[in-house]
């Protein structure tokens, strides 16, 4: 991905997020950061301030305006992948603090196995 981290000077955040069947992200704001999500694969639940829960999928592209509360949860059978892009970037370093966060490197794909 890019972040003002990897790219010094860089204005933005873009990077794909995997969220695993029945997994998601509760309801959480970025203050400083707008972001769009552009669905790459897989099914879901999406909120965005009071819009309520409306389902996305693949080619589906969600606008969050900074400080909006939002949310994504998987409701499918794959790995929900997303494209994420924070302007200005930066909101991603609160991704990292989630439990089940994991950086994988470039060219790999992160792997999901039933349990």
């Amino acid at each position: 991905g890019v972040t003002p981290d990897t790219f010094p000077g860089a204005p933005l955040t873009a990077g794909e997020v995997v969220i695993n069947p029945t997994k998601g992200h509760a309801i959480h704001t970025h203050p400083d950061s707008d972001e769009v999500l552009y669905i790459i694969e897989g099914s879901g639940v999406q909120t965005v301030g009071d819009s309520g829960e409306f389902e996305v999928s693949a080619g589906d592209t969600i606008y969050i305006p900074r400080g909006t509360e939002h949310s994504t949860f998987n409701t499918g059978w794959r790995q929900m992948r997303i494209l994420a892009i924070y302007t200005p970037g930066g909101s991603e370093q609160g991704l990292r603090e989630a439990p089940d966060y994991v950086a994988v490197p470039a060219g790999q794909a992160p792997v999901w196995e039933r349990a």
